[in-house]
């Protein structure tokens, strides 16, 4: 046999050589479209701000299943005055759930506990959340969110990457893939989850078809935060330094020959694994933190895995330059059953999100952090199923809900849009989820329009061809 069938060409070669021309890449787009064009075609790599900056990093409290706007934000005393009467078919709209659509008599139910104005900025907020109430001042509160999908899944797809339909990638990861990241030893775009309550789906960490090295990492409680990170027993750090320096030349020599981009990824995931067996340990070690800290955060914060515990670990990975950091809390899909399960979900995460936004403030994070605060859709005015004198529930609502902000270039004491009077349509500043990821883009000093990233012949980005900065809530 030839000795050519034993060396394969670059792609180098093979382009200049190659007498199938351009259909060969057409066949080996087909074959494995992710690595056809690499990186080559994409007019923006990672190479750092579009502008100066007011942020440069997030962190995402994502509320799994959608709270109800209506009994924790946008107070409509409407509700009170009605409640139990029929919502008027003049209300209705059009895009509601199956169930809903079946469900013959929609009584209007109020707010299960009162709502007060707090602050210089007489910001409404339910009693509900009375540890967010004492920072309003700090805060931007959005009531004019709405967005494509009245289901979880595909909404949450739709709040981190755009597109209803999997396989795009996420925030955390075009926000990496932007701006690069400030510590090597850790993951640019880190996942903590509440234990026993963590909702969403690892699709939400997706890099999609962006290289590897900007998936998110989850961190886990308990002795092994990273799964498969630790050497086994009988091997050593030096044991494993050597290892990694002769797969490196070994994938030197692949890069030179295939020039395959998701090998210079697998490459750097290795030598990040090996930083992290040092680094992780002492991130996510909390012993040293003053009582006075965990008093701030509540008593939670002492028990790993909760959200409490994980907001304690967003600040200590926001001082470590991670750059995007999200929190997800699930069971806030309350279809049924509200006033007894709703209250137990604010009180394991009120104090705590409060304790992140003050604690940021007092270390002099917060003036380059923007903190996000909300779920994926919001709830009905009217009663889903049966509503009876101590319970009812809400079902999923996309035309109207609430999103919280607060932090880098963000107005402060401040609450924008507005909602009818039954809290079921927008009347004032409708801001899309395109616009919303537009705006934090914007603040992370990125052009949404010029982060982009060729695919299968289209630019993509993470607001597709939509989104506009929504310039009213910077400041």
């Amino acid at each position: 046999m030839d000795d050519h069938h034993h060396n394969p060409i670059s792609r180098k070669d093979f382009l200049s050589k190659a007498t199938l021309g351009l259909g060969a890449i057409s066949l080996a787009s087909l074959i494995n479209p992710m690595h056809a064009f690499g990186n080559s075609f994409n007019s923006y790599i990672g190479q750092g701000p579009h502008f100066a900056p007011k942020a440069k990093r997030v962190i995402f409290l994502n509320m799994i299943g959608a709270p109800s706007q209506l009994d924790l934000f946008d107070y409509k005393p409407i509700l009170t005055k009605m409640h139990g009467v029929e919502l008027p078919d003049s209300v209705m709209g059009d895009r509601v759930t199956a169930t809903v659509a079946a469900q013959a008599s929609k009584p209007i139910v109020r707010p299960i506990y009162n709502f007060k104005q707090h602050g210089n900025s007489g910001m409404w907020m339910s009693d509900l959340m009375p540890y967010m109430s004492q920072i309003t001042d700090e805060l931007c509160m959005i009531n004019s969110m709405h967005t494509e999908s009245v289901q979880h899944e595909p909404a949450q797809m739709f709040t981190h990457t755009g597109s209803e339909i999997p396989g795009r990638p996420t925030m955390g990861a075009w926000i990496s893939y932007g701006l690069g990241s400030e510590n090597e030893n850790l993951p640019n775009y880190i996942a903590l989850m509440t234990k026993g309550n963590e909702g969403g789906s690892s699709r939400l960490l997706s890099s999609g078809f962006l290289p590897a090295e900007y998936q998110g990492v989850q961190f886990r409680s308990g002795k092994n935060p990273v799964l498969f990170l630790n050497n086994p027993p009988g091997v050593t750090e030096e044991i494993r330094r050597e290892q990694l320096n002769h797969l490196q030349k070994l994938q030197e020599q692949n890069l030179n020959t295939w020039d395959d981009p998701a090998i210079k990824a697998k490459m750097s995931q290795y030598e990040m694994a090996f930083r992290m067996q040092t680094s992780v340990p002492e991130v996510m070690n909390t012993d040293g933190e003053p009582e006075h800290v965990y008093t701030l955060y509540g008593e939670d914060s002492k028990k790993p895995g909760t959200f409490a515990s994980n907001c304690l670990l967003a600040r200590r990975l926001a001082e470590r330059g991670v750059r995007f950091i999200q929190i997800y809390h699930g069971d806030w899909d309350h279809h049924s059953n509200l006033p007894r399960q709703i209250p137990k979900r604010c009180k394991e995460v009120d104090q705590a999100s409060a304790a992140l936004i003050m604690d940021l403030k007092q270390r002099g994070l917060l003036e380059d952090t923007l903190v996000v605060w909300g779920g994926e859709f919001g709830r009905t005015s009217f009663s889903q199923g049966q509503l009876t004198k101590d319970n009812f529930g809400r079902d999923h609502h996309p035309d109207a809900y609430t999103m919280l902000m607060a932090g880098a270039g963000v107005k402060k004491g401040l609450t924008y849009g507005a909602t009818d009077d039954f809290g079921y349509h927008i009347t004032e500043n409708k801001v899309h989820v395109h616009d919303l990821n537009a705006t934090i883009l914007h603040l992370l000093g990125l052009d949404h329009e010029k982060l982009n990233y060729k695919y299968q012949g289209r630019r993509f980005r993470l607001t597709d061809v939509h989104g506009n900065v929504v310039k009213d809530i910077l400041s």
